[in-house]
């Protein structure tokens, strides 16, 4: 899961630039003469915009301007704007999170990612491959930033063995290589799932406001759809860094037991880890199998199918049964569950308030017309075919969120996105989904992802290094990307991208 930095410094230049195009537009503008509304929103969008990505306020404090603004300047009451904050998609993101916070807790992502490591041996390429497969792998079910923060301290350690024997001239190029994997791999890994990242949980939100007749896509179904890209970035990836970060001389300075001889320094499983392991791994369970899997003719029925109301059964209410199950069996210790009260201090609660912040601003852009606006105005990207399309937006995106939040961008981008498809008659999934993956597709800068900035935060490469390697890979990325979504999105996700469906004229 991305997790944005947040920030108690205030940048008062950037709150006075901002409320000063704010109060403009509301006197000076005038986009719709029939509908302000239009107006009004874009000038909030406008302000919540800019303080997102400058972080002039922390994130969450500016995600509250929705529920002061919106009923201020009549484009929603208060009672629709706040409901906007409270959903499933939140308790999903919650109840996700505490289970990562278990796994963390019980230090069971390390003892993952060492098993791991021991396993693939001490081959320049395959130490490579070991640090990439659990950064990913980790990172499709908790944080990418604290995955990023525990990979990091068992590579120095590997980085200093090799040094010792080889010398640093030797080891460096290979250095960088190793540390860049690592950030891109908790990216890569992030999208597969709909809790790797927050951008997810932001399209399948924001999608339902707006569509509230279009398909559901469930848990099962975007990881299904998604994996080809994450394998596909993955193997790209692993390949084109080890090529361009050979070690200049061969590496012997790891014993083939360093990883095994890490692993069992955390000494034997204890039980509250195997109980987490144990619900971790029913979670995907029940992800997973909760609504029918289709297969062409061939379809695994889901488990929710026992219930009377199988519909009323969300990818949430299993996070939070999951959750409340950590707090209920015990760890060991007297009357203490395997988690407790006190760990909720650590969910990003300024998260939780942009998700609601971005939902919020989605609701608007769809009831004041600003989406239909701004798609009307992009007409003209109707003539290009659909995979010239999908590759302009995946573009657009990539490069975009190089220098801003990936979930304010993402929440901010897909109304609009939507209403350029409503507008040239295309399914708005062709160019939401991408839009969404994009958001993560970003290796060029530090600031692009927190992992990025994680590694780079070690002083053990120079940015340069960063941005030679990441604009192939955010190139690479918008072909997968674009490709993967025309040809297996096509097969695999509830709808037909080839015609314009009657759930999207019910959005417009």
């Amino acid at each position: 899961m991305a997790s944005p930095a947040t920030t108690l410094k205030i940048n008062y230049p950037i709150i006075i630039v901002g409320l000063a195009v704010f109060i403009s537009i509301l006197l000076f503008v005038d986009l719709k003469p029939d509908a302000p509304q239009v107006t009004y929103t874009a000038a909030i969008a406008f302000l919540i915009a800019l303080w997102w990505v400058t972080e002039a306020l922390p994130i969450g404090v500016t995600s509250l301007l929705p529920i002061l603004l919106f009923p201020l300047l009549g484009v929603l009451d208060g009672k629709t704007i706040s409901n906007a904050y409270i959903n499933y998609i939140i308790f999903l993101f919650i109840g996700g999170f505490i289970v990562a916070l278990a796994i963390e807790k019980w230090n069971l992502h390390k003892r993952i990612a060492l098993k791991i490591l021991s396993l693939v041996g001490s081959k320049p390429i395959m130490i490579l491959f070991g640090f990439m497969f659990a950064s990913a792998f980790l990172s499709m079910w908790m944080s990418n930033t604290a995955t990023a923060l525990m990979m990091l301290p068992i590579a120095s350690s590997v980085i200093s063995s090799l040094t010792e024997v080889t010398g640093e001239k030797n080891i460096r190029k290979f250095r960088t290589g190793l540390l860049l994997s690592i950030a891109y791999a908790c990216s890569i890994g992030g999208i597969s799932t709909l809790v790797g990242t927050p951008p997810n949980l932001s399209f399948i939100r924001i999608y339902e406001i707006i569509y509230p007749q279009g398909p559901e896509i469930s848990f099962s179904q975007w990881s299904i759809f998604a994996l080809p890209i994450t394998i596909i970035m993955f193997f790209f990836v692993l390949f084109y860094l080890y090529l361009m970060f050979r070690p200049a001389a061969q590496l012997t300075a790891l014993k083939k037991d360093f990883f095994a001889q890490k692993y069992r320094d955390l000494g034997p499983v204890t039980t509250p880890e195997k109980k987490v392991l144990v619900l971790f791994f029913l979670l995907i369970f029940l992800w997973f199998f909760r609504k029918n899997l289709e297969f062409g003719n061939f379809s695994i029925p889901g488990w929710s199918n026992l219930f009377a109301h199988p519909q009323y059964i969300n990818d949430g209410t299993i996070a939070v049964f999951v959750a409340v199950l950590l707090f209920i069996i015990p760890s060991g210790k007297k009357e203490e569950g395997l988690v407790t009260w006190e760990i909720t201090k650590k969910i990003p609660w300024h998260i939780v308030l942009l998700f609601g912040g971005g939902f919020a601003l989605a609701r608007a852009f769809i009831d004041s017309g600003l989406s239909a606006y701004i798609g009307n105005l992009l007409t003209k990207a109707g003539s290009l075919s659909n995979t010239s399309l999908v590759g302009l937006v995946t573009a657009i995106m990539t490069f975009l969120t190089e220098l801003t939040s990936n979930t304010a961008t993402t929440e901010m981008m897909l109304p609009i996105i939507s209403g350029m498809a409503n507008q040239i008659q295309v399914n708005p999934l062709l160019l939401m989904i991408p839009v969404t993956l994009a958001s993560s597709m970003a290796f060029m800068f530090p600031v692009a992802t927190p992992p990025n900035a994680i590694v780079y935060s070690s002083g053990q490469f120079r940015m340069m290094e960063m941005m030679k390697a990441g604009i192939i890979i955010n190139c690479i990325a918008i072909v997968i990307i674009t490709l993967v979504t025309l040809v297996w999105g096509t097969f695999v996700l509830p709808t037909n991208f080839s015609v314009f469906p009657d759930w999207a004229i019910v959005g417009q």
